[in-house]
């Protein structure tokens, strides 16, 4: 799909949106920013209309509560019983690398994708973890909020400018500890899907849920009215934001009427052969949801494709809860890793037949590993010592695999890599400055990332 600009003629088409939604969507000021916090107008940006370049964009599938190395992506079979666990290992189509049995279908196109076997960071905590993944840097004193603003905060600063007509930052469906915008400012939050395509039933995203019969004509001078009321606020405002407010409302207006956003939102233009691709549609089967513990995500993943396709630059897909520390084999093999294998092929194959995998990098990972002994519970704990990254699209050429740990999955072996290191590789692709400084809340100074470098093993 390609975006498009809203033309007179568009605009002036009959729109249908109840009042409520009007007013969550565009008022301003004490009763909620609603869109309009999410989003902003740069003066000079130039949007990407039909036929112009395609910009690089970037999927997070964010596999909160640490998924199991050795049970994926960095299997041990020469361990003891007790570190290798329950699973085998087989034989990948790039000779040389194994992976787990229960990843056959990653196995048959190992050659589109890489691992880093070699991650390491300090801290055990999950929401402590999601800060260091998302941000590169530690938590503060409540590691469920931001004090650094995350990777998609800093891709909407630095790049939203380029793509007006869409959120340049999307969480599906809400957001998670470390993805924030801290002191960026609300307007660099992520756009949140709200309603969840993993669930069964029609997925439509609130915001654009248009209906109560209004005209443009009436949307526009309800849209006058709302300039009028915060003219009000402006005239007693010393601090300046009601400038800032106005170019991010400028902007919700033109995402709200455009085409191309709610076009993109609409997992219906999708055919049932793709949607049964990732999996679990249809039929919606709640047992298959209930036996492993997370919900069938597969259906998010297929969303996140339709919006970097029509130009969102980054998109992160809650694909929780790793978090197997009881029967965590039993939840693995009758759960999450089928249901894993069949929806990230899909998406790598998906975007690979439809042109688009050079210009999107696939980030698949959480916020640690699992501990390489088992306990017992015939479970993992958690483990930041050593874990892995799977990679896929822009510049990463698949078939390799960067770092290694040791003999029992305790530690980097060789060539160890950051979580910075995975952010420097991923800010370099989308073009992102990491050497720009942003003044904090305590007018300190603060580099976009402290430390890492792109992984040039991948490339």
């Amino acid at each position: 799909m390609t975006p498009r600009t809203v033309g007179c003629r568009e605009f002036r088409r009959t729109l249908r949106m109840d009042r409520r939604g009007f007013l969550k969507i565009g008022m301003l000021g004490a009763t909620g920013l609603g869109l309009a916090d999410l989003l902003r107008l740069e003066a000079q940006g130039a949007s990407r209309l039909a036929g112009g370049p395609r910009y690089p964009s970037v999927i997070i599938l964010w596999m909160r509560g640490g998924p199991s190395h050795i049970d994926m992506w960095d299997p041990k079979p020469e361990a003891p019983a007790e570190y290798r666990g329950e699973f085998g290992t087989i034989p990948t189509n790039v000779p040389g690398i194994f992976l787990s049995d229960m990843l056959p279908l990653s196995a048959r196109i190992m050659d589109k994708w890489s691992i880093v076997r070699s991650l390491h960071h300090h801290d055990a905590g999950h929401s402590a973890g999601d800060q260091i993944c998302f941000t590169g840097y530690d938590a503060g004193p409540n590691p469920d909020e931001n004090i650094h603003p995350s990777c998609g905060s800093v891709v909407s600063k630095q790049l939203g400018h380029l793509t007006p007509h869409l959120p340049s930052y999307v969480m599906i469906p809400r957001q998670v500890p470390g993805t924030g915008p801290a002191y960026l400012g609300v307007s660099h939050k992520p756009f949140e899907t709200g309603a969840d395509p993993a669930n069964p039933g029609p997925f439509r995203v609130p915001n654009f849920d248009l209906g109560g019969g209004l005209t443009a004509d009436v949307v526009q001078h309800r849209r006058q009215l709302l300039a009028s009321f915060d003219q009000l606020r402006r005239d007693i405002d010393a601090s300046g934001q009601m400038d800032a407010l106005d170019r991010f409302s400028q902007q919700a207006w033109q995402i709200l009427l455009s085409p191309a956003a709610r076009e993109a939102f609409d997992l219906d233009h999708e055919p049932a052969p793709v949607r049964e691709r990732y999996g679990f549609f249809p039929p919606f089967d709640p047992k298959a949801s209930d036996r492993c513990g997370c919900p069938a995500w597969s259906q998010r993943i297929l969303l996140a494709r339709r919006l970097v396709e029509a130009g969102v630059r980054l998109v992160t897909v809650d694909l929780r809860w790793w978090d197997t520390h009881v029967k965590g084999f039993e939840s693995l093999r009758q759960g999450f890793l089928p249901r894993w294998d069949r929806a990230f092929t899909a998406l790598i194959e998906d975007l690979e037949a439809r042109g688009l995998l050079s210009s999107t990098l696939v980030v698949a990972w959480g916020e640690f590993g699992r501990t390489p002994r088992v306990n017992n519970q015939a479970g993992r704990d958690h483990y930041p010592n050593v874990f892995s990254v799977a990679l896929a699209g822009g510049p990463v050429r698949g078939g390799r695999v960067v770092g290694e740990s040791d003999a029992k999955g305790s530690f980097p072996k060789s060539n160890p890599k950051t979580p910075q290191d995975v952010l420097a590789t991923l800010y370099r692709h989308l073009g992102v400055n990491t050497q720009v400084e942003y003044v904090n809340g305590s007018g300190r100074p603060i580099r976009v990332l402290p430390s890492g470098a792109p992984i040039e093993e991948l490339m």
